[in-house]
């Protein structure tokens, strides 16, 4: 695609879809908490690098939550894929023709590509990129490609002037769980002109070596996936303890809790304590299926106020509507999934927003359909009733996410029995007590 196509930012299709996307990540998730140096809508000649592991989830989640427009760098076999030139053309996406997809390119390939990033970087434009080269499904950053790096020396070597890069960190509780939630954390700017390499080779590594840096320092990693889970379990309870239940808070605790562990060999009695302390206790958590905000106070789990229970009461008959009516589109993104093997991998959650994307607005628009047409009313009726028919997927939502809260609290206290969470406690207690051990032998690593 040449740069006479290119979208520009003040294109009015290109917000539009932005606002759309936006609006699709806050249905997909729960919750999008962003924290950080976030951009602003004067932001130009930016790079902005993130960490990639939730496949075409996180492109859209950077491109919607910055104000400034931003165009992403993507792999030139996204545009094969039926519907999505159209999308990543409005988008401004940059195709990148990567070696495991063309073994027979050569240095040229990209050149183009290389080109037209810098012209876009040196005429004020923004671009996103992915420094690891691909989505991946590792418990840690894989090693960076020097792409972010060589765009920008090449649009400093071309005259850009006041350029920047800035890392972003994206990090998911349950990236693969529809309503799940998700944190970004933009980092701070780093202006190219602070670097003083001499040529365009040297500062291309250089500005790799500090991206490599400065996004370790935004995300939570573990050396295997036990050691990340461990560091997570940590982080979850010290933020539950000090009732900061956000995934602001659980990332900074476990990034102090992995700078921790880095202190101690994987021998070190106080580390086997952590260990099994904290794995006793989440396995009795999943035996009495609840988690431990459930555990350590059942009143974050209630409605936080009588107006809150009343509301969640006054819409319990559309959510069962919308539970109803909306059964299975909302079963066939785990269909997909499992159809295309996909249930544990990084491209769990782009099958499941694609499919929910095709098959809800298709099913909304046949119910609809329905009712207007055999809704025996009259017409304000049947508009109404369309209304409830929108609505009600919304509502169930609502209800979705109170759910697993509430059967915690009257789970435990009433259908478990008391005894079973007085025994949670106490092994929560032996974890805390285990954990603050090794608070005190790493010297303040992790908070108090």
């Amino acid at each position: 695609m040449s740069a006479a196509f290119m979208a520009k930012p003040s294109n009015p299709i290109r917000r539009a879809l932005t606002r759309f996307f936006a609006l699709v990540v806050r249905t997909y998730f729960r919750e999008v908490e962003v924290i950080g140096e976030a951009p602003g809508k004067d932001v130009k000649g930016r790079l902005f690098a993130a960490n990639h592991v939730n496949g075409l989830v996180d492109p859209i989640l950077v491109v919607t939550t910055a104000e400034c427009p931003i165009s992403p760098v993507a792999k030139s076999t996204l545009w094969n894929i039926p519907g999505f030139r159209l999308l990543l053309d409005l988008a401004d996406a940059v195709p990148i023709v990567r070696k495991r997809d063309n073994p027979g390119k050569s240095a040229k390939d990209n050149d183009a590509v290389f080109e037209r990033v810098a012209n876009h970087l040196k005429g004020g434009g923004n671009i996103l990129i992915f420094p690891e080269g691909t989505s991946h499904n590792e418990p840690a950053l894989v090693p960076f490609r020097s792409g972010a790096g060589r765009m920008l020396a090449r649009a400093r070597t071309e005259g850009g002037e006041g350029l920047e890069v800035q890392p972003v960190g994206l990090e998911f509780d349950e990236r693969q769980i529809f309503r799940s939630r998700v944190l970004v954390v933009y980092g701070k700017p780093i202006k190219i002109d602070d670097f003083n390499e001499p040529d365009d080779d040297a500062l291309a590594n250089a500005i790799t070596a500090r991206l490599r840096e400065d996004l370790t320092a935004l995300v939570v990693e573990g050396a295997t996936w036990d050691e990340r889970l461990l560091v997570t379990r940590v982080a979850e309870l010290l933020s539950n303890e000090g009732d900061d239940s956000s995934l602001a808070g659980w990332s900074a605790i476990g990034r102090q809790a992995e700078a921790a562990r880095k202190l101690l060999s994987d021998d070190d009695p106080v580390l086997l304590a952590v260990r099994e302390t904290v794995s006793r206790y989440y396995d009795a958590l999943t035996e009495a299926k609840t988690a431990d905000i459930g555990v350590k106070s059942r009143r974050n789990l209630a409605p936080r106020s009588v107006l809150g229970l009343l509301g969640l009461l006054a819409i319990l008959p559309l959510s069962l509507a919308g539970a109803a009516l909306f059964w299975l589109p909302y079963r066939l993104p785990r269909l997909v999934v499992r159809a295309t093997k996909q249930e544990s991998s990084d491209l769990t959650s782009t099958y499941k927003l694609a499919a929910g994307l095709l098959a809800f607005p298709l099913w909304a628009i046949l119910l609809v359909a329905l009712v207007a047409w055999k809704l025996p009313v009259d017409t304000g009726g049947k508009v109404l009733a369309c209304l409830a028919v929108v609505a009600s997927p919304f509502a169930a939502l609502v209800w979705l996410d109170r759910l697993p809260r509430l059967s915690d609290t009257f789970g435990l206290l009433i259908g478990r029995g008391r005894g079973r969470l007085d025994h949670l406690r106490e092994l929560r207690k032996a974890a805390l007590d285990a954990i603050e051990r090794g608070r005190e032998k790493t010297f303040g690593a992790l908070p108090p």
